[in-house]
């Protein structure tokens, strides 16, 4: 009966070992190479590719931009999301409105989010720069598209409002399945409304602040959609990400040994940053 078992297993491993084993390993092996992508013929230049990215700019810029991306997502997302869970908990009139109001972006593909928020920041003829317009407010400037300096966080901010609805809906899950006994004793004992949050709240929520920062860390770190979308890494390289640096390294470039040495790179990064969120986490977690 046991070894019977086994067999199930086996369309799984195949399927594991295809699409993720076998391809890993071709990484590591195109990595060492001068592989352009289409000839099959290739020579071994050992880690030199590894050498020219850290000579260059574009490992540190993209290293940089994609931090900065993860934490401003998981930190701002999840502060957005625990307060909008919060009032969603409360007693609000129609509360499954607004629920699946929140809910609603998260159901479109980040293809679409980003062709609909390009429009949105259109400098002269979107939304926002109509709105303004509208309301008397002229002379500022509305492309942050095209500005070195707020492409990011613009396109953070559509990442943000895209995924705001699975954290609130973990968050509102998380705050529904809290022992009323320990909250009515709180108030009995004359906490206020801000203790009862920070001593009683807050810790019985560290499974749904667990899970939604992980997955924030995750999507933050592995960001390409908005950038390809919206901005094409640009201006200049203020938006690339380290997982938009290896496509258009491999894609545009045509160099696949050097992007999947940065394929590598970013692999080692972005396991390095879980683990170190997961396990800390689950720590406090724990003593929580």
């Amino acid at each position: 009966m046991k070894k019977t078992m086994y067999f199930f297993v086996l369309p799984a491993l195949l399927f594991y070992c295809i699409f993720w084993i076998f391809p890993i390993t071709r990484l590591f092996q195109y990595s060492l190479t001068d592989y352009n992508g289409y000839v099959q013929k290739f020579d071994y230049v050992g880690f030199s590719n590894f050498k020219t990215l850290f000579k260059e700019e574009i490992l540190a810029e993209s290293i940089k931009n994609t931090l900065l991306y993860t934490v401003l997502t998981v930190v701002l997302g999840n502060l957005i999301a625990l307060l909008i869970a919060l009032l969603l908990n409360a007693n609000i009139r129609a509360k499954g409105f607004y629920r699946s109001a929140f809910y609603i972006p998260t159901l479109f593909s980040a293809i679409v989010v980003g062709f609909i928020w390009s429009y949105v920041y259109m400098p002269e003829e979107g939304l926002i720069a109509a709105l303004l317009d509208r309301i008397g407010i002229t002379g500022l400037d509305t492309n942050f598209l095209g500005s070195y300096t707020k492409a990011l966080y613009a396109i953070i901010t559509v990442d943000i409002w895209k995924n705001l609805g699975v954290s609130t809906i973990i968050f509102l899950a998380g705050l529904q399945s809290l022992p009323h006994d320990l909250l009515e004793a709180g108030k009995i004992d004359g906490a206020g409304r801000w203790k009862l949050f920070r001593f009683i709240t807050l810790p019985l929520l560290a499974t749904s602040v667990t899970i939604n920062i992980t997955l924030s860390v995750i999507n933050g770190l592995k960001a390409f959609d908005y950038p390809f979308v919206m901005t094409n890494g640009g201006p200049g390289t203020s938006t690339n990400t380290l997982i938009y640096a290896m496509y258009k390294m491999a894609f545009t470039d045509q160099l696949f040994g050097k992007a999947s040495a940065l394929g590598i790179i970013s692999f080692a990064i972005i396991i390095l940053i879980t683990m170190v969120c997961v396990l800390t986490l689950n720590r406090r977690e724990v003593s929580a």
